[in-house]
């Protein structure tokens, strides 16, 4: 990170299968928190959607036009936005985060543990890269949701240097423990940001409780969201990073040869 930003977990109750709602709510949204300052915004997992099984390939479909329109958008607003979307690929689909980075498509990354329990398997296809990327807010990795449980991909965007761990996720209940302490976990023991957004409010027959957090290299929560539908937000100072990294050095302590 070059400098400080101030950033934005955009949290909402994602309307099951209802494109145009969504997107017109977090069009909205995005333009409000431009207008404050906001110059990283993360949106939930499968934020145009949900996991509406049922349509998910057709809704899929939509999917390169809506990335369009965020990138556009992004262009619009001087931002960097990202979410995951669901990505069309043949009788399956990707659960694909998107980087839109002030007019551009940075890149993207393909969810790569899928959550059976909730048959993410039998729907969805597993990818198979990491993504760290340059952005204009600095080095982003992103991650998915169930992500969070691997630390492995949390070490491995640190150690290639990431500065931010951004994570779109749909958490529901009762598990919102394990969701606070496995974030704050990944940005103690990487000594970097994570700004994580969850989904709120009950999709389908699920209920999520929100709790998005924006977490500080020591641990920190710089903010939280409730239940309802909210907007987060907290300034990320890089000195952070380096202060904290030269008071407990764990990467220079690193053993990974005996790993």
């Amino acid at each position: 990170m070059q400098k400080s930003i101030k950033a934005a977990a955009l949290q909402f109750n994602i309307a099951l299968g209802d494109i145009d709602k969504n997107l017109a709510y977090v069009t909205d949204k995005l333009r409000q928190l431009a207008a404050d300052g906001v110059e990283l915004a993360v949106l939930p997992e499968m934020w145009s959607c949900g996991f509406d099984y049922r349509q998910l390939n057709q809704l899929a479909l939509q999917t390169p036009g809506l990335v369009e329109r965020i990138v556009a958008l992004s262009g619009e607003l001087g931002m960097v936005i990202i979410g995951s979307l669901p990505e069309p690929h043949g009788d399956k689909v990707y659960n694909t985060s998107y980087v839109a980075d002030r007019g551009r498509l940075a890149g993207s990354y393909r969810k790569m543990h899928l959550f059976g329990l909730m048959n993410e398997d039998r729907h969805l296809d597993r990818g198979d890269a990491v993504c760290l990327l340059d952005t204009s807010a600095g080095k982003i990795g992103v991650m998915i949701c169930y992500d969070i449980r691997f630390p492995e991909l949390a070490r491995r965007l640190a150690v290639d240097g990431a500065d931010i761990i951004v994570i779109s996720g749909e958490w529901p209940k009762p598990r919102e423990e394990h969701w606070r302490t496995l974030i704050r976990a990944r940005a103690i023991e990487n000594q970097l940001f994570v700004v994580a957004t969850n989904t709120c409010g009950m999709i389908g027959k699920l209920d999520f409780f929100g709790s998005s957090l924006i977490v500080n290299p020591k641990g920190e929560l710089l903010a939280e969201g409730g239940y309802e539908n909210c907007e987060p937000t907290a300034i990320l100072d890089p000195a952070e990073i380096t202060s904290w990294r030269a008071s407990i050095n764990c990467f220079q302590d690193r053993r990974p040869e005996c790993y």
